[in-house]
């Protein structure tokens, strides 16, 4: 073994040892660790806890999940193999997430070494930006239940530009095999195999044969996505009930919204697929463009100025997906509101960090940029480990703070009835913690039920909406987040025991919630006026290992 690769192979070790690390917290800290809130805490762990004591993990398509709005549709709670599923259904909760996001970096790391040092990246001098740039996009904030959506990305084009070059190995079908087991089509891998697909069609016209290895392989991985997600699949083209996709609204911004939103996502990213490439990656990026500039090294690195485009493409896609120019469009084609063609933009981590590294590659061709490699790779690092997820939400509840455990099963014990008897809501707290504790509730948070409820529940609330649009919006033109809105509370959902508000002058109607199944309201901050809405304070539930103090309230 030569120095350069032994030195390759220490990056390597070190590397293995800093995402370990980074990942330590789930395990020491369990409970008392901080994650994500949203789509995360407030939705995805509370999803897979009910699903996994349902009994309906392997259900039929047509059967109902009841402890949420009275019959969720067990499709709704995706499919049973996606090994996630499974590991919450067999691991206490931070047990599974760690696992998972453990899976999830560890696969990244190996995918964009391989795709850096088999296709853009070669030479044993050069193994620090190869690993450097796998490490950092093994350690980006990603959608923890979009598993390898996103961070998947690179092993899978490892093995795909391996087959477009004729260079067919059974570790490469293994890969497109494996890979859709731990990641989903409509959070990542749809636009993925689009792009192949695009990619495919680009040889072809050059006249490059029809490559129909690479044809096969870009139809054999959407093949397995359709056999894996195929709940997605029925509900899509054999459920005919009306959900609430069906009300999805999303064009609706005017031009000038659509270029600030354009460049809003160009420099900062999205909330689900974080690339945290605004301070190091850009600058590195632009720099590497004026050097091709300064010396017309134009076809020598095509492929850094195709995905620098492709970059700015996929910001502009996402944000212009909101324009309102669309309109005509979705009233025509219903399927181009129902399913969200913006998240193009997912194909962002794996350019971005596949640009970091030919940029630093052409610094490293510069004799008097040398030497800035090494920082500029060691200060992205250090920047996303500041991302860590114990770091950026240590002022959120912890896990056992936000989900309560303890308070809630004196709020069961107090009412004193088998759960699956009475129906309750939550106003200033998310259902996901009522849900996550064995409640069953009216309210949830979901992107698809049925559209019957959805109208049913809107009239508890309809007085309410009608004196705040913003919310009335909210929830008629998405409501994935069938809550309890209040006008006084707007849009917030998370009212910590030291809160000061208070809801002075609610109006919803309770005969609508009774019918409906409800008896009980948990409500994270007191209602002045309970008695002329027919609701009694029960009693007032704090505890120290919670982040709430629940004001219990019964239906009259």
């Amino acid at each position: 073994m030569s120095y350069l690769q032994d030195k390759e192979r220490k990056l390597i070790i070190l590397s293995l040892i800093v995402i370990s690390l980074f990942l330590s917290p789930y395990f020491i800290l369990g409970d008392d660790a901080h994650i994500r809130v949203h789509d995360n805490l407030d939705s995805n762990l509370a999803w897979y806890k009910v699903l996994a004591e349902s009994g309906q993990l392997t259900g039929s398509t047509d059967s109902r999940i009841p402890q949420i709005i009275n019959g969720l549709p067990r499709n709704a709670l995706g499919t049973e193999f996606s090994l996630i599923v499974w590991l919450y259904a067999l691991f206490p909760t931070m047990v599974a997430y760690g696992i998972s996001q453990g899976i999830t970096r560890f696969i990244a790391f190996l995918g964009m070494y391989l795709v850096l040092k088999d296709h853009f990246i070669k030479g044993e001098d050069k193994s620090l930006i190869r690993v450097g740039t796998a490490l950092a996009f093994a350690l980006t904030p990603f959608w923890p239940s979009g598993m390898l959506s996103t961070l998947g990305m690179p092993l899978a084009l490892w093995a795909f530009l391996h087959i477009r070059k004729g260079m067919v190995s059974w570790s490469h079908f293994l890969v497109l095999t494996l890979l859709p087991f731990y990641s989903s089509i409509v959070l990542g891998f749809f636009f993925f195999l689009t792009a192949m697909g695009i990619l495919w069609l680009y040889d072809v016209i050059r006249r490059k044969g029809w490559n129909w290895g690479f044809f096969l392989a870009i139809a054999y991985m959407t093949a397995v996505y359709l056999v894996t997600d195929y709940r997605l699949v029925y509900s899509f083209l054999f459920d005919g009930e009306p959900n609430s996709r069906d009300e999805y609204f999303h064009a609706r911004l005017s031009f000038w919204h659509s270029v600030r939103l354009t460049f809003k996502n160009f420099f900062l990213g999205h909330t689900h697929v974080m690339t945290v490439h605004t301070f190091i990656i850009l600058p590195v990026i632009v720099a590497a463009m004026i050097l091709i500039w300064k010396h017309k090294k134009w076809k020598k690195e095509r492929s850094f100025v195709i995905l620098f485009i492709l970059n700015f493409v996929l910001s502009a896609w996402y944000a212009f997906w909101f324009y309102k120019g669309w309109l005509p469009l979705t009233e025509r084609f219903h399927f181009l509101d129902t399913f969200n063609f913006a998240r193009f933009h997912f194909l962002r981590p794996l350019v971005l960090y596949i640009l970091f590294a030919i940029g630093l590659k052409i610094l490293w061709n510069e004799k008097v940029l040398q030497k800035t490699v090494p920082w500029l790779t060691a200060a992205q690092i250090i920047l996303l480990l500041f991302s860590n997820e114990e770091i950026v939400h240590r002022k959120k509840p912890s896990v056992g703070e936000f989900y309560a455990v303890e308070q809630f099963e004196a709020i069961k014990n107090h009412i004193e009835k088998p759960q699956h008897q009475y129906r309750v809501a939550s106003i200033g707290l998310h259902p996901a913690i009522a849900q996550y504790n064995g409640f069953y509730t009216l309210d949830t948070y979901n992107n698809f039920y049925p559209l019957s409820y959805k109208e049913q529940f809107r009239k508890i609330i309809e007085n309410e909406l009608e004196k705040n649009k913003r919310i009335r919006i909210y929830f008629d033109e998405w409501g994935g987040r069938c809550y309890l809105f209040t006008d006084e509370l707007g849009k917030h959902y998370m009212f910590k025991k030291t809160t000061k508000r208070r809801i002075q002058n609610i109006d919803v109607n309770i005969e609508q919630f009774k019918e409906m199944g409800g008896e009980f309201i948990f409500s994270s901050v007191p209602i002045d006026n309970a008695s002329e809405n027919n609701l009694k304070l029960d009693k007032v539930f704090d505890s120290k290992e919670s982040a709430w103090k629940i004001y219990l309230y019964e239906a009259l």
